[in-house]
């Protein structure tokens, strides 16, 4: 069976799906495999280019927005997250809540902590096309169990993070991190 891997969100710049392209093509030099990228957006035409002039269109698909994309992460080989920067990226949570194994570019913010340091997937320089790709290769040869996936993503569950932020709220100031004392001084917390 011909692995597939995953990406999803806007198609726009801040994704970098141009990277998660050119590292898929590296990945096909090595392998078979097909790339699927879910989402909508102003880069959907530039995107389609770049996979024709790589040689990968046939073996790309780029199917819009979905409504449930679940369906597709909990039955994908790879799930990959190449943006230049990220809030928390849900999608990547998401993703292993799914079960599915990732790979992730250690952009700013979110992912060096969701992946504790690698721990649950590789994380590699933004825009680093074969580090990417080395990356992809080593998660299809060998995945992360999915039990493993899940458990790390329920640690962002929504009940483990209001739990989170209570704990936080009671224990005050004094065992924050600095910036967030500098915080809670300013705000009176």
């Amino acid at each position: 069976m011909i692995p597939v891997i995953l990406g999803a969100g806007r198609l726009v710049a801040q994704k970098d799906f141009m990277t998660l392209l050119r590292a898929f093509a590296h990945v096909g030099e090595r392998r078979s495999a097909r790339l699927i990228i879910i989402g909508e957006g102003e880069q959907r035409a530039e995107i389609e280019r770049e996979a024709r002039s790589l040689g990968v269109s046939e073996s790309v698909l780029l199917p819009g927005w979905i409504q449930d994309p679940y369906v597709w992460m909990s039955r994908a080989n790879l799930f990959v997250l190449s943006s230049i920067h990220e809030g928390l990226p849900n999608v990547l949570i998401q993703a292993m809540a799914c079960g599915c194994p990732v790979v992730s570019t250690d952009c700013p913010h979110g992912p060096n902590e969701i992946l504790a340091g690698g721990q649950y997937g590789p994380l590699v320089p933004v825009g680093d096309v074969e580090a990417l790709a080395d990356a992809m290769i080593r998660q299809l040869d060998t995945p992360q169990p999915a039990e493993y996936m899940r458990s790390r993503a329920s640690a962002f569950s929504v009940d483990r993070s209001a739990q989170h932020y209570l704990q936080l709220l009671h224990t005050g100031p004094k065992e924050l991190p600095p910036k967030a004392k500098m915080f809670a001084a300013a705000t009176s917390l």
